[in-house]
């Protein structure tokens, strides 16, 4: 009895340290194992996405970790999807923007009408093609592995990118372009770049929000999360800034604004570990 109470905490104190500062909801379905990006639903529900090799659909999951509902998206195709932004009207915008190698020359954010709506199990998507006019070789050096990108947010009539360093030597940087939130073929606009810090094991931005007051972005990383406040949108990354360490040690891919002060996150399921929905409070 004492060997099983003491194996009982140890596995309480690993489950504890894993979860870290966040608060555990619910454990997500398999099909959602690969989850990617995270948009808030109604009625207490999440729009999640797979990156690469999954479905082209979006899954809606309610707080209880039962999957709702599955929609194809149509003209659209799963090369790499790594982020759900949404806007004002309850559009989704789907960024297949994963590109480790930074060898895509074919980068493409679905936009598709506010999902909710949908009675059927189909959903038509719009393409906004766009490019980095600073890339002009793919891939470039080691150096220069700075295009890929996991990590986009909706604000007043665009979509805001922040990159995923990749880079060898790393240095931290993640680069911050804004592109039109409608169909057709952009350059995406550089508005500068953000040094989040310089281990390459936490400071890899893999999502972004902005809150529904617009007064807070959130950036993820690896068990971090930066947030700024007080700022202008054009160089939001110049604004007020906290580092956050929420000391967890999962695979953190995805986060949403449930509310002005309360964050949703969720992870991959890796080894065994993972795949979960989590929240935590910025109040």
């Amino acid at each position: 009895m004492t060997r099983y109470i003491v194996l009982l905490l140890f596995s309480l104190l690993i489950s504890c340290s894993n979860y870290g500062q966040l608060t555990y909801i619910t454990r997500l379905p398999k099909k959602v194992g690969e989850n990617s990006g995270m948009a808030i639903g109604q009625d207490s529900t999440v729009w999640i996405i797979n990156d690469s090799g999954g479905a082209n659909k979006i899954y809606q999951i309610n707080f209880k970790g039962k999957l709702l509902k599955e929609l194809e998206v149509k003209n659209a195709k799963n090369k790499d999807w790594e982020e759900l932004a949404k806007d004002k009207d309850g559009n989704l915008y789907i960024a297949d923007t994963g590109n480790n190698y930074n060898k895509r020359k074919d980068l493409v954010i679905y936009k598709i009408p506010d999902p909710n709506k949908e009675k059927g199990d189909k959903i038509e998507a719009e393409r906004i093609e766009f490019s980095f006019p600073e890339q002009s070789k793919f891939p470039p050096k080691k150096k220069n592995l700075l295009y890929d990108t996991e990590a986009i947010f909706y604000a007043k009539d665009s979509l805001y990118l922040i990159t995923k360093n990749r880079s060898n030597p790393f240095k931290g940087e993640a680069l911050i372009y804004r592109i039109p939130a409608i169909k057709g073929n952009h350059k995406a606009t550089r508005l500068g770049e953000f040094i989040p810090c310089t281990d390459s094991s936490t400071c890899k931005i893999t999502a972004a929000d902005i809150s529904p007051d617009g007064k807070t972005i959130v950036l993820l990383g690896y068990g971090k999360l930066w947030l700024f406040t007080n700022f202008n949108l054009s160089n939001f990354f110049e604004g007020e800034l906290k580092t956050i360490d929420l000391g967890g040690t999962t695979q953190l891919e995805s986060i949403s604004f449930l509310n002005n002060h309360t964050l949703l996150l969720s992870d991959e399921e890796l080894h065994k570990t993972g795949r979960k929905l989590y929240s935590y409070s910025i109040k």
